[in-house]
């Protein structure tokens, strides 16, 4: 956990010189990114292979690394890079580390918060604020209907408002209709919102492996729920749709919502 945590730190000290002075650039696929997402992908994937030169990379703005070692770590340098680039501090580095395919610890690190959630399997999941106090980290327990349910979203892609991404589309509206209070927060900070208690649940319908990998064990240890979109939990690394909630209430009264009629 210890280097995984290091590896976030180094990230930081490439990301937050450029925040808020970064130009934008866009990728084939039309996402932006920026130099602060390439430089501090550079020195974590560097870092990894001066200390575990055996191990796999997976990360977003680069090819991946294949090794022999059962070990992969997962990288997100930026997790919300459309937040950091309209230079607000909602967004995050995301670490992860797989073992045979399946997340053993994540780091979620929020840089211009001065917060960092993380866990590992089987020791908790905690929380290290900007004033350096260190608390054990669960999923509130308040409620366990949509009607009383803050809940949020990044955005409605692939969605019945937004159907055009992909044929994989949910019913946003519903979701929106029905929860008590609805925001769209955004990336991994809503995700870390529902770990520490602070929301109830958080839907995200379009992700990759570097931003689910982190998530899964903070979600885990934390007490909650997770899984796609459909309620699979099988390969969540791999899911194209991340939902995680605080009750088992809740998290399938919000996939009986979103499910396309």
């Amino acid at each position: 956990m210890q280097f995984a945590l290091q590896l976030a730190g180094v990230a930081a000290q490439e990301i937050m010189p450029r925040f808020q002075h970064s130009e934008v650039e866009h990728k084939a696929d039309g996402t932006p990114v920026t130099e602060a997402d390439t430089e501090s992908e550079r020195v974590m994937r560097q870092l990894i292979r001066e200390t575990f030169p055996d191990h796999g990379i997976m990360g977003e703005e680069q090819a991946d690394v294949k090794a022999s070692s059962e070990y992969t770590w997962v990288l997100d340098p930026i997790d919300g890079t459309a937040s950091f680039a309209l230079g607000l501090p909602t967004f995050g580095t995301l670490v992860a580390l797989l073992r045979h395919g399946h997340p053993v610890l994540g780091v979620i690190n929020m840089p211009a918060l001065k917060e960092t959630v993380y866990a590992e399997l089987g020791k908790g999941c905690w929380a290290l604020n900007k004033a350096g106090s260190l608390e054990r980290q669960t999923v509130s327990n308040r409620v366990r209907k949509l009607d009383t349910a803050y809940v949020s979203s990044t955005g409605l892609y692939n969605s019945d408002v937004d159907p055009r991404i992909g044929s994989d589309t949910f019913t946003m509206t519903g979701l929106i209709q029905k929860a008590g209070k609805f925001r769209f927060i955004g990336d991994c900070i809503q995700h870390a919102m529902v770990i520490r208690g602070e929301i109830d649940a958080a839907f995200d319908t379009m992700m990759n492996p570097w931003d689910n990998a982190a998530i899964i064990p903070c979600v885990l240890e934390a007490g909650g729920l997770i899984s796609d979109g459909h309620g699979n939990t099988n390969d969540l690394v791999h899911a194209e749709s991340l939902l995680c909630s605080a009750s088992r209430d809740l998290h399938d009264e919000i996939l009986a919502t979103i499910k396309r009629k």
